[in-house]
């Protein structure tokens, strides 16, 4: 298995830089990623510095899947995301929106929650499950250069719970070679991601990628044991909702027999909503396979 070590930290998802790591279609890998944080919060007193390094969402690659052309999808299984140092850290973001309501003085609130036999000490007295996630994970598009902070048809800042260990994301091919960066794990985080920050971690994240000729997709999608899931971002909200539900929608009618119409009907009584981070628009829309097995 090949692994990739940190390197330098990406803010972008560039075709312009070399390869770190090339791979065949069904490899195996194991990738090194900073926090979303950028390693400021370590340890107790440590606060994030914007000024010192005004970026978040370090991802690392580009790793190179060989014979990867635009039109083709990326099969990503997530075999296992591991905190690389037994903790995670979070702080109290901008509440930007929320400031009508709660005002402006903000503290800073950074503190280190050590993670434990599956649990993550957000204080002395609460600890949260530890369910760890890929925030930011995307292939590379063909023009511009877009940021680790939105999201997009390429994948990118999606914070979606669902890209987790043990599910399938598909992502569309831009470039040859796909140019495919990740990073911004979590070790847990709300729907939502209210402050924008959730229990941010440096990771190991084990990954198994498959290259699927031929087929394109719109965006990115997910599959997991139990469900069929998309995903959409931008705002307002709405319309990433329609597009996502759309999307949900022509995947069932294009892979799995489902007349539209019918699988637009059978979505209003059993689909649900995944949010991502809530001021970008991200989120996910999702079906179970028991319903999508019969199709109407």
């Amino acid at each position: 298995m090949q692994e990739m070590s940190l390197g330098n930290l990406n803010y972008e998802f560039s075709r312009e830089q070399e390869p770190r790591l090339r791979i065949s279609s069904g490899e195996t890998i194991r990738v090194e990623t900073e926090d979303a944080l950028s390693g400021q919060i370590r340890k107790p007193g440590d606060c994030r510095d914007k000024s010192k390094v005004p970026y978040s969402n370090p991802v690392t690659g580009p790793i190179y899947v060989e014979q990867a052309k635009p039109g083709d999808t990326l099969a990503i299984r997530i075999e296992k995301i591991e905190s690389r140092d037994g903790q995670c850290a979070t702080y109290t973001g901008n509440p930007k929106q929320l400031c009508q309501w709660l005002g402006t003085d903000v503290p800073d609130g950074a503190h280190v929650c050590p993670i434990r036999e599956g649990l993550v000490y957000w204080s002395d007295d609460i600890a949260i499950p530890y369910q760890p996630m890929l925030g930011c994970i995307g292939t590379t598009p063909a023009y511009g250069m877009p940021s680790t902070m939105p999201a997009g048809p390429h994948g990118g800042n999606m914070d979606i719970r669902e890209v987790t260990e043990g599910n399938t994301l598909f992502l569309p091919v831009f470039v040859e070679g796909a140019y495919l960066y990740l990073g911004d794990a979590h070790a847990a985080m709300g729907q939502g991601e209210l402050s924008a920050t959730g229990l941010e971690m440096a990771s190991h994240t084990t990954l198994t990628i498959e290259l699927i000729k031929g087929k394109t997709i719109a965006g990115p999608r997910i599959e997991t044991p139990d469900e069929l899931i998309t995903v959409a971002s931008g705002t307002p909200m709405e319309r990433a909702t329609a597009e996502a539900f759309a999307q949900l929608i022509l995947w069932m009618e294009s892979e799995h027999g489902w007349n539209r119409w019918r699988a637009y009907d059978l979505l209003t009584h059993v689909s649900e909503i995944s949010l991502g981070y809530y001021e970008g628009g991200g989120l996910a829309v999702k079906v179970p396979k028991k319903y999508v097995a019969h199709p109407s």
